[in-house]
């Protein structure tokens, strides 16, 4: 097999083509939209929970949205947090219009349960540079209880 350099013309709008950088950001760019509706279009937050011996500690992702448009509620050991995404329409002087939008608007809703049951009066948030944190003690005597096997 002989080997052979191929000259390439960067002018000529064919000789700008990589197959594999192009391809790969052709991909990117067809794919984005799914994979941001499956992650956000859905209303899934990302939320971290941790665990000490009194208490769980949540953080939620929630940017862009404002603090008075989060909502969350705790029954038991059920936990659930909701926030409103307002679509804000950007009016340019000159009357232009919008090319291309990314930004989301809409519902977001998240539940989970926890092993112990949250007590309610106890419990915090905080919403700070769009990361909510709850601080959510543990009900003191409800860590169950292991049956033995007969």
């Amino acid at each position: 097999m002989a080997n052979h350099l191929t000259r390439r013309d960067p002018q000529h709008p064919l000789g700008r083509f990589d197959p594999f950088s192009d391809m790969e950001e052709f991909m990117h760019d067809f794919f984005a939209p799914a994979l941001r509706m499956r992650d956000v279009g859905n209303g899934r937050m990302r939320v971290d929970i941790s665990e000490t011996e009194q208490a769980y500690l949540v953080q939620a992702d929630l940017p862009g949205v404002d603090k008075d448009d989060i909502k969350v509620s705790i029954d038991g050991n059920r936990v659930s947090i909701s926030a409103e995404l307002k679509d804000e329409k950007v009016m340019r002087d000159g009357g232009g219009k919008v090319v291309r939008s990314e930004r989301e608007y809409g519902q977001q809703y998240r539940s989970f349960v926890l092993p112990h049951e949250v007590d309610e009066a106890g419990a915090q948030a905080r919403y700070q540079n769009g990361v909510l944190q709850l601080d959510l003690p543990k009900k003191e005597g409800t860590g169950g209880r292991q049956l033995a096997i007969q």
